[in-house]
């Protein structure tokens, strides 16, 4: 196949080299260029808030280290791809000014306008930007673009670009055709509207004065810092109310030096334990510590069990065969390992490398349909670390665990990333996901699994909770339950200056 990116040769991207590379990658294609300017593009301006972004936040001078694709590059780089024949068999039109003629065009918009300023506009406005590549004007491929980046315009900018190739390589599989729809929740306002591009210098001069201000709150406070809430369900859990329970929550205590997330229950020999991850304010990282519970809640402090050279997460337990197994997230690393305890609740050894080279987060197992399949956001080359939903299938959960043909099977900042286990009631499968729409794990959707085998998965959202009066929590991240509890996570704010060594 003839493919032909067709890309605005007055800016040419490290994304367009890379977006090549992996459209080479596919085999059996010939690849050319389009390189004609374009006009449109993004405002001088923005390259101006690139550089004080940079200064301020203390990125890397060349562009944001992490990726780079927003960085300028020759136009001389793309000379081994030769110029656009007259007729190829399809043309990726990142511009949005190819002629819809007798060749195959795919059109990539965001919002539904295309080009790099619509998708920067959309940034600067705070809204969760819609890819979708368009043949005819029928999307082909969709996906929600995420970033954990928020309020950084240079980062989510290039967070965003790593994405968009993704969804184009997904589309020439057949993957990621669609979006789930999202109920609003109650509290949600209407987004603001999409800037057009000659009101982006304005709108970045008021963001940019908005992070000075964050730029100084943050040199005074650990951001966030991470609380778990408990409460006895009473035979009513969030998946029953889709709403917060009117008793509220209760927290489970700190010492201001540490937080805990990722609350994950077991119920083992009688006893319910909670795992959690034990991030360390001064050490940067977290371990994996663990408190029992009685009948009126936590009996001590979580102490740890699991600590490593990187950091740890996300500690997914479950019982089988008899013994107790954790696969914590370690995407640091590179890796999604299998632990299995010998002391319960320590005792943790190394059973299997489920998943190797790959960045993998919040790694969540369940058994259906006769096999065992993990769901995990990866950070596919390059992005968000949460919009791109991959699953993987085994006929054991030891392994050898298989990649889905149709990876990322779902890109979707507000569904993709899991949130918890995945809960059968009657014959629906329920997975809690992250909302991160507004920010990474602000809010928690419920959705039903309507569809999983190695042909797709297909989920509905059904409900999305916010934090609110009765969970003071600024963010709504994780849910799981065991033993008559329920466990959430958020993040408050703590004062470095209030903080002290654990003792």
């Amino acid at each position: 196949m003839q493919i032909s990116l067709r890309l605005d040769g007055d800016c040419v991207r490290a994304f367009h080299l890379t977006l090549l590379e992996r459209l080479a990658a596919l085999g059996d294609v010939e690849l050319s260029v389009d390189v004609r300017p374009a006009g449109g593009g993004i405002p001088r301006s923005a390259a101006a808030l690139f550089q004080l972004e940079t200064a301020i936040h203390g990125l890397p001078h060349d562009g944001l280290a992490h990726d780079g694709l927003a960085k300028r590059v020759p136009l001389s780089v793309l000379a081994p791809y030769r110029q656009s024949p007259a007729s190829p068999d399809l043309v990726v039109d990142l511009c949005g000014d190819v002629r819809l003629e007798s060749t195959r065009v795919w059109r990539v918009t965001y919002d539904g306008a295309s080009g790099e300023a619509a998708l920067l506009a959309s940034i600067l406005a705070g809204r969760t930007p819609l890819a979708r590549i368009e043949e005819n004007g029928v999307a082909i491929a969709a996906g929600r673009l995420g970033t954990e980046y928020g309020g950084i315009a240079l980062a989510s900018f290039q967070d965003m670009l790593a994405r968009t190739a993704s969804l184009i390589v997904a589309a020439m599989s057949g993957a990621a055709k669609s979006v789930p729809d999202l109920p609003e929740p109650a509290q949600a306002g209407s987004p603001p509207p999409m800037p057009s591009a000659g009101k982006l210098g304005v709108r970045a001069g008021k963001a940019l004065a908005r992070r000075i201000v964050q730029k100084i709150y943050h040199l005074c406070y650990n951001a966030p810092h991470w609380k778990v809430g408990w409460r006895q369900t009473g035979g009513s859990d969030l998946f029953d109310l889709r709403a917060h329970p009117a008793s509220g929550w209760q927290e489970l205590p700190d010492d201001g030096s540490r937080f805990y997330a990722d609350p994950f229950p077991i119920l083992y020999q009688g006893q319910l334990t909670l795992f959690v991850e034990d991030y360390i304010h001064r050490l940067g990282k977290a371990i994996i510590s663990a408190v029992t519970f009685g009948p009126a809640g936590p009996l001590g402090r979580p102490e740890p069990v699991l600590e490593l050279p990187y950091h740890l997460s996300y500690p997914f337990v479950f019982e089988r065969d008899g013994e107790v197994w954790m696969v914590p997230e370690s995407c640091a690393n590179g890796t999604v390992d299998l632990y299995r305890a010998t002391a319960f609740p320590g005792g943790w050894v190394k059973e299997a490398t489920l998943l190797s080279g790959v960045v993998a987060s919040d790694a969540t197992l369940v058994e259906h349909g006769g096999a065992w399949w993990l769901f995990a956001t990866v950070r596919d080359g390059g992005g968000a670390f949460s919009d791109a939903l991959h699953l993987w299938s085994a006929p054991n959960f030891r392994g050898p665990w298989t990649p889905h043909p149709k990876n990322p099977v779902l890109i979707d900042i507000a569904s993709a990333r899991p949130a918890g286990r995945i809960v059968r009631r009657g014959n629906d499968l329920l997975r809690p996901v992250q909302d991160c729409r507004r920010s990474y794990g602000a809010a928690l959707g419920i959705a039903r699994i309507s569809h999983l085998d190695l042909i797709g998965m297909e989920q509905v959202v059904e409900t999305i909770l916010n934090p609110g009066a009765l969970w003071s929590g600024r963010k709504l991240h994780t849910l799981n339950e065991a033993g008559g509890f329920e466990f959430i996570d958020g993040s408050a704010i703590a004062p470095r200056w209030k903080q002290r060594t654990r003792d």
